[in-house]
């Protein structure tokens, strides 16, 4: 792969919202709310919100949840993504579009941000998970 092919395959700042919406809403069980105003759009399940979309400076970014050592990692590998915007620094992240950020990563971090919030959510209230997402849940402790 050649420097232009990896600059081709990074998402665009106007499609980074459109990208993670098209994730979340094709998960169980996702509603979507602006409980926060008219330009932050919030993706839950289970009345729990595992995505935020929004603004920081203009730009778009999307905040959502991650896993500590996950967050930490994507943190040192890419520079667009930091500490969530507003919110708990250690378990949330913000990602704003740049080198690196494609449309497969950002699938990747929202069904991982779902799959983190479902495991958290006791047994009787978890959506019925198709086996190849019941499989990635990661239970608190795990």
């Amino acid at each position: 792969m050649t420097g232009n092919d990896h600059v081709e395959r990074d998402l665009a700042a106007p499609r980074l919202h459109a990208t993670a919406a098209r994730r979340a809403t094709e998960l169980l069980d996702v509603t979507r709310s602006f409980p926060f105003g008219p330009d932050t759009e919030a993706f839950k399940v289970r009345e729990r919100i595992f995505l935020m979309t929004g603004r920081l400076t203009g730009s778009p970014i999307l905040t959502m949840k991650c896993d500590p050592l996950q967050g930490e990692s994507l943190r040192a590998e890419l520079a667009v993504i930091t500490p969530g915007h507003h919110m708990n620094k250690r378990h949330w992240i913000s990602v704003a579009a740049g080198p690196g950020v494609t449309a497969e990563l950002i699938d990747e971090l929202v069904t991982d941000a779902y799959l983190l919030v479902v495991g958290a959510l006791p047994r009787a209230r978890r959506p019925a998970l198709p086996d190849e997402l019941a499989r990635l849940v990661r239970r608190p402790g795990s």
